[in-house]
């Protein structure tokens, strides 16, 4: 079994993001589908953040009360990475994200395309890449029953899950949009290009 997750899962994890993507951008079905999972990813990244902000309340509480609680300070990290991976599918499904566009903000026309093409096709293989490693490392982390060098000892592919899961859905947000570009969608974000011409 281990050697089987070694071996297939990163693969078998980055080709099924990838078809839910494609599927999200060739039907209704599909793109409504993904609309409702990066709404949910965008609460599971909010739950995140609320459970960092207790774990910080907790560990400044327990100073004050001279109590020593483990752990916190690790579990709070955690939290902040699958709290990063979440939020940024999130933005990313809903075109909230930043974008530098200060050259190709300035394209028109197919040139516009191409551009945009090649950035989102470059960050498909950089969010593939990154699902790939991250899956990986939880299937190292499992198989070597890797425990946290913190005072909260945990096992490390538990929290390592929550950040695979927030690549993958980054890598299908991202390759989404391109098949969207691809197939013709409308290129660039409005808030961009307004904020382009009041600084012109």
């Amino acid at each position: 079994m281990n050697d089987f997750l070694l071996s297939f899962g990163p693969p078998l994890a980055v080709f099924a993001a990838a078809g839910l993507a494609v599927f999200a951008g060739m039907s209704a079905a599909g793109e409504r589908a993904a609309r409702q999972l990066y709404r949910l990813c965008g609460g599971i990244g909010a739950t995140f953040l609320v459970i960092i902000g207790l774990l910080i309340l907790t560990e400044i509480g327990s100073r004050a009360l001279a109590a020593y609680v483990p752990g916190l300070k690790a579990y709070a990290g955690y939290s902040m990475a699958a709290s990063a991976f979440f939020a940024f599918a999130y933005t990313f499904g809903h075109k909230a994200h930043i974008r530098m566009s200060a050259i190709i903000g300035r394209l028109n026309g197919a040139p516009r395309r191409i551009a945009e093409l090649w950035c989102l096709g470059t960050s498909s293989f950089i969010t593939g890449f990154v699902t790939w490693y991250a899956v990986r490392m939880v299937a190292v982390s499992w198989d070597l029953e890797d425990i946290s060098e913190a005072t909260d000892r945990t096992l490390l592919w538990i929290p390592q899950i929550p950040v695979a899961l927030g690549a993958a859905v980054l890598f299908i947000a991202v390759l989404h949009r391109f098949v969207d570009v691809a197939r013709g969608a409308d290129v660039g974000d409005q808030r961009s290009l307004d904020a382009m011409a009041s600084a012109e």
